[in-house]
């Protein structure tokens, strides 16, 4: 909730507004347009809705800074390229009922068996309809030759990772530069489109 829409409801303690309390008044119809406003907002904003770092735990916070500050330069797709990332990736990743992830630009260099929070394997990003293209999240993955199948997760900020036998590897999704409804490690995005 953003402004004065924040503001009104927050209202202070003590001041509760009743249907049988209310008059049919400009005043009264604005209070009721803020409440529902503010359950909708309320909705919309709720703690799956939200790259909330900090519900998860102080390692998933940090580490959510850490990933953010070792990732910012790679905005510009050049300066992935010039740190080892593929520069063209053909196919978008796409569900037809759950989203997208989007282009997995890897760095095949960081394949090994730790998952490092600062060195993320992928960097995804999506085409936006003017061309553009954008950082929205990054990916850890740990294929199964090197850490198998049969073994513990391995873990990324206390997080396990998740195993995708299609691809034979470890993976975990953090979604640091764009709001997924899904969640912060959700494999999916509704709001990413290919």
């Amino acid at each position: 909730m953003h402004g004065a829409l924040a503001r009104k409801c927050l209202a202070p303690r003590g001041k509760l507004v009743t249907p049988s309390s209310m008059r049919l008044s400009i005043p009264a119809l604005a209070l009721a347009i803020t409440f529902a406003a503010c359950a909708h907002a309320s909705h919309m904003h709720g703690t799956t809705a939200s790259p909330n770092p900090a519900a998860y735990g102080a390692a998933v916070e940090n580490g959510y800074k850490r990933a953010r500050a070792a990732t910012n330069a790679f905005h510009a797709l050049d300066s992935a390229v010039a740190a080892g990332y593929v520069a063209a990736v053909q196919n978008c990743v796409a569900d037809s009922v759950h989203g997208a992830m989007g282009y997995h630009h890897i760095n095949r260099a960081l394949l090994d068996n730790k998952a490092d929070v600062e060195r993320p394997e992928y960097l995804i990003y999506e085409r936006m309809p003017g061309g553009t293209y954008v950082l929205n999240a990054v990916e850890y993955i740990i294929p199964y030759r090197i850490w198998p199948r049969d073994s513990t997760p391995p873990l990324v900020m206390g997080q396990k990772m998740r195993q995708n036998d299609p691809l034979n590897l470890w993976n975990l999704h953090f979604w640091i530069w764009k709001t997924n409804p899904a969640g912060l490690f959700a494999e999916w995005n509704p709001d990413v489109h290919c």
